[in-house]
């Protein structure tokens, strides 16, 4: 599980490595534009209903992966993620179902393979 540290809170959030690596990649983005916005998740075991914070540049932030290696993100679930994060309600995730809903993103995304064509021979005269 990856930790993230928010502000002057000694106690992280705990989040899966794979997740707050998408958080940790939005995140940046926007706060490199200075511009603020809303997390929310639920799905924590240890906290009933859902939880959120205000991410601004101003206030400090450390995300720590369990992970020695870089997690391998999927294009166009970063994608819907930040599409979120640049709505009213901010950025949404659920522990329970994230990959869930990362898994369905990366099957509707994938790449159409066209069926084989037959190939007309042209003789050269």
């Amino acid at each position: 599980m990856a930790s993230l540290y928010y502000g002057t809170d000694v106690s992280p959030v705990t989040f899966p490595d794979r997740l707050l690596a998408y958080v940790k990649v939005i995140t940046s983005t926007k706060l490199r534009r200075q511009e603020s916005f809303t997390l929310t998740w639920s799905g924590d075991p240890d906290v009933a209903g859902r939880s959120s914070i205000w991410l601004h540049p101003s206030i400090p932030l450390r995300f720590v992966f369990s992970s020695t290696e870089p997690e391998q993100l999927v294009g166009e679930y970063l994608r819907t993620l930040a599409d979120q994060a640049n709505a009213s309600a901010g950025l949404v995730v659920d522990l329970r179902t994230w990959e869930d809903a990362e898994r369905a993103v990366s099957h509707a995304a994938a790449p159409v393979i066209p069926a084989a064509r037959r190939t007309r021979v042209v003789r050269a005269a």
